[in-house]
């Protein structure tokens, strides 16, 4: 079945290289998007701030301005001894209103931004006017509300606010910006007029532009009783807008609902400007950031995949020459050779393959070779069984024929031989220790016959150690060796005794003499063979050396040594051979071997 494409490494590769640029590239573009909208913010909260210092100053320059202008009628000495004047003729007022005419119209040409300037007076309601209108006066403008709030104004200084046209003349039409205070009598300190003044607004619309920071910015100019005294567009607020929680936050930016609001006051007239922009004005300019940025990131990701692509490809075009070149090699093509130019590692994975394929030819020819070696082998075996065979046969014959002459002793020993040599001629790696034991039965009988019943043999091993799994010939080579250097020189009285015993998940077998023992240059030549050190413990490395072999045979035989490495072999290094002698009191031998789990076989 052919493999999805996703699972191959050119694919895992691009994929990888694609998530990480990827990755990086929105890590990279959000911090740089979040820094910039910090960075704007905080631009707009400084222009805002510099925004609201500017126009205070301006409005509080103006506004003081206009005070001082007010003063400069309330406060003359001849206007208000005129307008205090009671029980004048027409000739007299006449020429009093022309005098109060040319103080205020002097005053009306020293500023550009006048639009007129009105006078009442409380003593005949007389309304002296001078400006640049036909001065129709209102007749109902003492039932308004700036009459009454110039009225109750007790001197002080009355900003009225900007209106649509003039609040004196009728047949004035252009938006003006009014305010006025009362005119006392300087003696007896009671108010005898009103002076009114009308101006152009646009240096308080100008400055209320100040504070716009979009193109929908609505600016409010809010008594200290919150009445709309001016506005730039629209007056009023919103619904969801509460003036007095505006106004009570003090001066600064702050961020209602869906908009920024400016709040600046001017202590000189009691006011407080509102600037309200909705959020969408100022977020403008970071739209057209997030346009700019969205193009520049998908022309990148663009880049990261053709970047992605072609490292994917450098990386696993000399892999895929590798598979295609095994492939070859699974044909049975061996001649192959693979030379690649491309980065260090895959460089080195090219050499190890023309290493590996050229060793793989040369141990095909080694397995041809040993095949027909194994064959001529079996073939030499199959011949050999034939001597095995034609030995048990006659030692079985010579039995019999003992037997019938009533030799049993001879015939026991013929019978012990054959048993033993059916044994040794069947080779398997490993046995149940029971079989080791019959072995060691018919190898006595033949032993105790020999030795004219000097040898006593006491064989201690309980029934359910009988299955563990030991070499073949584990027992005889040690006995053999102590019968032979132990027991035979001894001459009389001689006891051999073969016990276990359970440590653990280890057995230890026993084969203990009380034969003449061995002096003890002997002994550490026999412990060195074995690998021990000098006192009986286990040496740093277990292998034995060539050296080690020729002191073993010289020590016991040559047998031992090569049952140390086959116990350590099955086992493993802490298990095999220990020897413990001594000159005159026999030596013992002890055997460990873990407890393998048991077969159903008895071999």
């Amino acid at each position: 079945m052919r493999r999805s494409n996703y699972n191959t490494i050119q694919s895992r590769l691009f994929l990888l290289f694609l998530v990480s640029m990827t990755a990086i590239l929105l890590i990279v573009s959000g911090l740089f998007y979040n820094r910039s909208t910090n960075e704007f913010r905080g631009k707009v909260t400084d222009l805002s701030q510099k925004n609201s210092s500017q126009t205070v100053a301006l409005f509080d320059l103006l506004l003081k301005g206009y005070d001082s202008l007010s003063k400069s009628i309330s406060n003359n000495v001849e206007v208000a001894r005129l307008l205090g004047q009671k029980n004048a003729g027409p000739a007299v007022e006449f020429i009093n209103e022309r005098s109060i005419m040319n103080v205020i119209g002097a005053i009306y040409y020293s500023r550009e931004d006048l639009m007129g300037i009105h006078v009442i007076s409380n003593a005949n309601n007389k309304v002296i006017s001078y400006g640049d209108y036909a001065n129709v006066i209102d007749p109902a403008y003492k039932d308004t509300e700036w009459f009454k709030q110039l009225k109750d104004s007790q001197g002080h200084m009355v900003w009225l606010g900007v209106f649509p046209h003039s609040i004196m003349d009728t047949s004035q039409r252009l938006p003006v910006f009014a305010f006025g205070r009362l005119i006392y009598d300087v003696n007896q300190y009671e108010p005898i007029g009103i002076v009114l003044f009308e101006a152009r607004p646009q240096l308080i619309l100008s400055a209320m532009d100040n504070l716009k920071l979009g193109l929908n910015s609505q600016v409010n100019i809010v008594s200290e009783s919150g009445e709309v005294l001016a506005y730039s567009d629209v007056p009023g607020f919103p619904p969801d807008v509460d003036l007095k929680d505006l106004m009570a936050k003090g001066s600064g930016l702050y961020k209602v609902n869906n908009d920024w609001i400016i709040i600046s006051s001017i202590p000189t007239a009691g006011w407080t400007i509102i600037s309200q922009t909705p959020e969408s004005d100022l977020n403008v300019e970071l739209e057209r950031m997030q346009r700019y940025m969205i193009i520049v990131l998908v022309a990148l990701v663009c880049l990261s995949v053709v970047i992605a692509m072609w490292g994917a490809r450098t990386i696993s075009s000399p892999i895929k020459r590798v598979v295609r070149e095994m492939k070859q090699v699974e044909t049975g093509n061996f001649s192959r050779v693979l030379t690649i130019q491309s980065y260090y590692e895959i460089g080195q994975l090219g050499d190890s393959f023309n290493r590996m394929v050229s060793r793989i030819a040369e141990l095909i020819e080694q397995v041809k070779i040993v095949s027909v070696s194994e064959k001529n082998a079996e073939l030499q075996a199959l011949q050999s069984q034939v001597n095995p065979h034609f030995l048990y046969n006659t030692l079985d014959m010579i039995y019999w024929l003992l037997d019938k002459k009533g030799n049993d002793n001879l015939a026991e020993v013929v019978l012990a031989l054959s048993h033993m040599f059916r044994y040794s001629s069947h080779w398997e790696d490993e046995v149940t220790l029971g079989a080791e034991l019959e072995q060691i039965r018919h190898y006595l009988t033949i032993i105790e016959l020999r030795l004219h019943g000097r040898l006593t043999v006491e064989v201690d091993i309980d029934e359910q150690w009988r299955g563990v799994r030991v070499p073949k010939m584990t027992l005889q080579p040690i006995i053999e060796n102590a019968v032979k250097h132990g027991l035979e020189p001894q001459g009389q009285d001689c006891k051999l005794k073969v016990f276990a015993t359970r440590e653990g998940d280890s057995l230890t077998i026993t084969i203990a003499d009380n034969g003449v023992g061995m002096s003890e240059e002997r002994l550490i030549r026999l412990r060195r063979s074995l690998g021990q050190s000098d006192d009986g413990t286990a040496a740093e490395s277990g292998s034995l050396e060539t050296g080690q072999e020729e002191s073993a045979e010289e020590a016991g035989g040559i047998g031992i040594s090569n049952l140390q490495r086959r116990l350590k072999h099955m086992f493993g290094e802490n298990y095999g051979l220990s020897v413990d002698s001594a000159p005159g009191e026999g030596t013992s031998v002890q055997i460990r071997v873990w407890l393998l789990p048991e077969r159903s076989d008895n071999r």
